[in-house]
């Protein structure tokens, strides 16, 4: 299952609560295109949709497709704020013990 880092907790709660005024709210993580490509397209969701799987977090919702779950499964998510203020989002792979 997806994880997030400490960073990626914070920020995604900071986006969803703002953008939503929700504490519920949550990002909502969707390929896009053909499963494998890595592409993926990210928006703010006051709820996930009935086939998402949810990953939980430091408060933080993310809500994975179905499609997106099966790619993200062993990855895990960073995030972090530029200088100007921009978010941006990475994903890595899963320390294995």
């Amino acid at each position: 299952m997806l994880t997030l880092t400490d960073n990626a907790s914070t920020i995604v709660k900071t986006i969803a609560s703002q953008a939503t005024g929700e504490d519920d709210a949550g990002l909502r993580i969707s390929s896009q295109t053909e499963p494998g490509s890595g592409d993926f397209a990210v928006d703010v969701a006051s709820s996930p949709e009935t086939d998402d799987q949810v990953v939980e977090a430091g408060g933080a919702r993310v809500f994975l497709e179905e499609g997106a779950a099966a790619a993200l499964d062993d990855k895990v998510l960073d995030a972090e704020v530029n200088a100007e203020g921009a978010v941006s989002f990475s994903i890595g792979n899963q320390q294995t013990a």
